[in-house]
């Protein structure tokens, strides 16, 4: 897309949510001069007072363009996408907001980026726009945050030092500290309560979607074990990252010709293991009837999460074992506060990555490994999350 047809090369959507702004202000402290971007949502009121905070960051941002939008108004969406190359929301739940402006990019031949974690919009989406996306050249990157970048990299980080046309096995063990939003909190929920429709999504798109033809790649949801490499309890995570995983391996020959990827939580002690479980089990039980789904909605008001300082104490590490070919390796992914300041980061660098590097001549449905891959990757390390091989065998 050539530059000079659009008026800006980015426009961060949802901004005066609480990752949004966190967003903002990465962009504000990050973004090259010569970047143009924008901020966008519904209230002008409240586009103006995260105005001001950002040009107390950075002057330059006293006259950063404010563009009002909402997602009930199919036409603002529309020429709000017209308006810009790169197009980035963190307006959730996703499944409820999200779908007009997916449509309005893919009509647009703008790229999309997005922080959901729900696979029933995934799925939903690419049944629905990924074919217009193709035509029009629109790349929809969906899960660029903590939900599914350091995964999703950080496996293609392990693979490209694995042997190549070789059968790969890769185990991903995740550890943090952190805390949550009333907004992250609210998007989880959905997604647990909406079993049926997700399994429906899901067979939907297995119906579009082109079978591999020669090779497998396969994200299975694993057993508990007790994990010698790590030295921790694993316990299954059944979140939408090894689907996108899979998505990233089915798309690139070099993930092998039989890849398998399981997701994993990593808990040291197994008291604490079991108690997890049983809280998870208790919490996807109760999101099944809409009353408790709601009440436990409201425990966190949406627009909120962890101060600086929380924010601050916070880590996540993603240790990854792979295996191929006779060769092993120890690989970890690593950074700070993972649902905030880290999510920010790997949004707006996502964001600066679609407008300004050389990437694959891809459009459509893509996932972060495939559309950004080693670029996204270098930009984060730039960034300070870290992505190194711990040991080989």
């Amino acid at each position: 897309m050539e530059p000079s047809k659009r008026n800006y090369d980015i426009v961060l959507f949802g901004a005066t949510g609480f990752v949004g702004s966190l967003t903002a202000q990465y962009l504000a402290t990050h973004a090259p001069e010569d970047c143009r971007w924008a901020i966008a949502g519904r209230s002008l009121t409240k586009l103006e007072r995260l105005r001001e905070r950002l040009a107390e960051l950075n002057p330059a941002c006293a006259t950063l363009p404010l563009v009002t939008a909402d997602s009930t108004d199919a036409a603002s969406l529309r020429a709000l996408a017209a308006s810009t190359r790169v197009l980035a929301t963190s307006v959730g739940p996703y499944v409820w907001y999200g779908e007009g402006l997916v449509e309005a990019c893919a009509e647009a031949g703008t790229d999309y980026l997005d922080l959901t974690g729900e696979p029933e919009f995934v799925d939903t989406m690419y049944v629905r726009h990924d074919a217009r996306a193709r035509e029009s050249g629109a790349r929809l990157v969906h899960a660029c945050g903590f939900d599914s970048v350091p995964h999703d990299l950080g496996v293609l980080f392990t693979v490209r030092r694995l042997p190549t046309g070789v059968p790969l096995r890769i185990d991903g063990f995740v550890r943090t500290n952190a805390t949550f939003s009333g907004g992250t909190l609210a998007s989880a929920l959905t997604a647990l309560g909406r079993g049926a429709q997700t399994a429906r999504a899901a067979r939907e798109r297995r119906l579009h979607e082109p079978r591999l033809v020669g090779r497998r790649a396969r994200a299975p949801l694993g057993a508990p074990h007790f994990s010698k490499e790590t030295g921790t309890w694993a316990l299954p995570m059944p979140t939408i990252d090894p689907q996108v995983i899979a998505r990233s391996a089915a798309a690139d020959e070099r993930y092998g010709p039989d890849f398998r990827y399981r997701h994993f939580a990593a808990v040291k002690h197994l008291p604490v293991a079991i108690g997890g479980v049983a809280a998870l089990g208790a919490v996807a039980a109760a999101t099944q009837l809409p009353p408790a789904r709601a009440w436990l909605m409201s425990r966190y008001e949406a627009g909120q999460g962890p101060d600086e300082a929380r924010r601050r104490r916070s880590w996540f590490t993603v240790r990854f074992v792979g295996e191929g070919g006779g060769r092993r390796v120890f690989t970890e992914v690593s950074g700070g506060d993972p649902g905030y300041d880290e999510t920010a980061k790997i949004l707006a660098e996502a964001a600066l990555s679609l407008a300004f590097d050389e990437l694959p001549a891809l459009s459509g449905q893509l996932t972060p490994a495939t559309a950004m891959g080693a670029a996204l990757t270098d930009r984060l390390q730039k960034a300070g999350m870290r992505f190194r091989v711990a040991d080989t065998r």
